[in-house]
């Protein structure tokens, strides 16, 4: 059996490729082929996406779309609309105001803010499975899929993968990691995924872990910033204020089957203490979760235990 990686850089990110598989190259160039299109159309920063045509059609009229747009639009309006979920798939005004992660950054006033709190609400994303058309109730709404996107097209990915008849896979789309199969190269088979030190420079890992046919996805507060005077604001955003939020965890990793369900947890579940967040995820079924708070502090589920290694204090 053949191997071969590809390194890919989109989605504003550094996205890495590897297969096994009898025609390896053949495959890859299909999966590049596949984000390209997904980037395309799924894009909240492209004027010219999918994605940007609801949201310019905002009051106006129902838009239809391909069924794994609006398959994607579905679930984060469920995730959004589920209790105490820090997940808000409409807060798409927000993050084009505040723009951290840009060049244009700003901070906008309190007015302008408030403002935007009015057109935030995802009861007001209107879906029609029937025709599979998207309606954003109020002019000026916008989706933003940021959340949820990198761990769709990994899932999608993956599947196509399968669908070919690969016999092993690994996917990092910027920090986004899905496996399957077993690693070639180690012993064990197992795939080693570090978890960034949110307080050093990137690739310094605090602690590294051992998987195979799981995703691990973290979301931190040190992933993108943007100063303003002689103050930090962080990417995650807290519909309830239009402020980014205010939080003990620099990062939360959660480990899945499908990486969605990593991007979905990571998100719902950021607001939270993470005292808080452990609990919760101690009581889950088949996610595990490892968080590392502002003062340096590392906690992991129980079903980390075994799979946890170089764990640094």
């Amino acid at each position: 059996m053949n191997e071969e990686k590809c390194t890919i850089h989109l989605m504003g990110t550094v996205i890495q490729l590897w297969i096994q598989h009898e025609k390896p190259r053949e495959i890859l160039n299909e999966a590049q082929k596949k984000l390209i299109d997904y980037e395309k159309r799924f894009s909240a920063n492209d004027p010219n996406s999918d994605l940007m045509k609801i949201n310019r059609q905002a009051g106006i009229a129902p838009v239809k779309t391909d069924f794994d747009l609006f398959e994607l639009i579905k679930i984060g309006k469920q995730q959004s609309l589920a209790e105490n979920s820090f997940l808000n798939i409409a807060i798409g005004p927000l993050i084009q105001e505040w723009r951290i992660g840009f060049s244009d950054a700003a901070h906008p006033s309190d007015e302008k803010i408030n403002e935007l709190l009015s057109l935030i609400d995802p009861k007001n994303i209107e879906l029609n499975e029937e025709k599979t058309t998207v309606f954003l109730k109020y002019p000026e709404m916008a989706i933003d899929l940021g959340a949820l996107a990198k761990g769709y097209f990994a899932d999608q990915i993956i599947r196509y993968f399968k669908k070919e008849g690969a016999k092993a896979a690994f996917i990092d789309l910027g920090g986004n990691v899905l496996t399957f199969g077993e690693s070639p190269h180690l012993e064990d088979g197992f795939w080693r995924v570090g978890i960034q030190n949110p307080f050093l420079p990137r690739g310094n890992h605090a602690a590294v872990l051992k998987i195979k046919n799981q995703s691990v996805v973290t979301s931190g507060i040190y992933e993108r910033n943007f100063e303003w005077q002689g103050k930090s604001y962080h990417h995650i955003f807290s519909s309830e204020t239009g402020y980014p939020i205010e939080t003990d965890l620099a990062s939360l990793t959660i480990v899945s089957k499908l990486s969605l369900d990593g991007e979905i947890w990571t998100t719902r579940l950021y607001g939270k203490k993470a005292v808080d967040v452990i609990a919760f995820l101690s009581q889950e079924k088949e996610i595990e979760g490892l968080v590392i708070t502002t003062d340096g502090r590392m906690a992991y589920t129980q079903g980390l235990a075994e799979t946890i290694e170089n764990a640094a204090p």
